[in-house]
């Protein structure tokens, strides 16, 4: 496990830290556009892991660098909500204070040669939250269908989800340390 490769793994992971800004750029007034961009970004998340595992190509940097970048992806996606006015802001803050929580925990735990493997839970709560801001973004851009309803239950989901899994991670580290 090397520390710094530059491999496709490892591309994909940076690719979505160059998406944020034109999904910022685009979604206030092409919502159909930021989505996508959104989408794609989201996308590079499921793949860099697993082609990095598939590959044999897991480095640390990808083990810091992948959490960081979808991070940055999805607190950026919430934070334009709650500015867009589709969010409580107070939904987006318990969703961004678990994650700089859980990633924290992950860099100390790294530093001392143990990883916190991605626990079900969490997965689940990344794909409630993509599923979220896909639909708080499109409301009514798709043919005139209201997606709000949907992408608050699906916040509410990764919400609970989000708990849940902070808490099994924060004792899955304590246990380890």
């Amino acid at each position: 496990m090397g520390t710094l490769k530059l491999n496709l793994p490892t591309i994909l992971t940076l690719s979505r830290i160059v998406l944020i800004p034109f999904f910022v750029v685009t979604v206030y007034r092409y919502p159909f556009i930021g989505a996508l961009v959104f989408g794609i970004a989201s996308i590079t998340d499921f793949l860099d892991g697993y082609l990095a595992r598939r590959s044999g190509q897991i480095t640390k940097f990808g083990i810091i660098m992948d959490p960081i970048a979808d991070k940055f992806l999805i607190i950026t996606a919430l934070i334009v909500l709650v500015d867009m006015e589709r969010l409580p802001a107070w939904i987006a803050i318990v969703l961004i204070v678990r994650d700089f929580l859980i990633t924290a925990l992950r860099v100390v735990a790294l530093s001392r040669d143990i990883v916190i493997p991605a626990e079900m839970g969490g997965k689940l709560k990344t794909t409630a939250q993509i599923t979220s801001i896909l639909c708080l973004v499109l409301m009514g851009s798709i043919f005139q269908i209201d997606l709000y309803d949907v992408g608050i239950v699906f916040i509410w989901v990764a919400l609970v989800l989000a708990v849940v899994s902070g808490v099994k991670y924060t004792l899955f580290f304590w246990r380890s340390i």
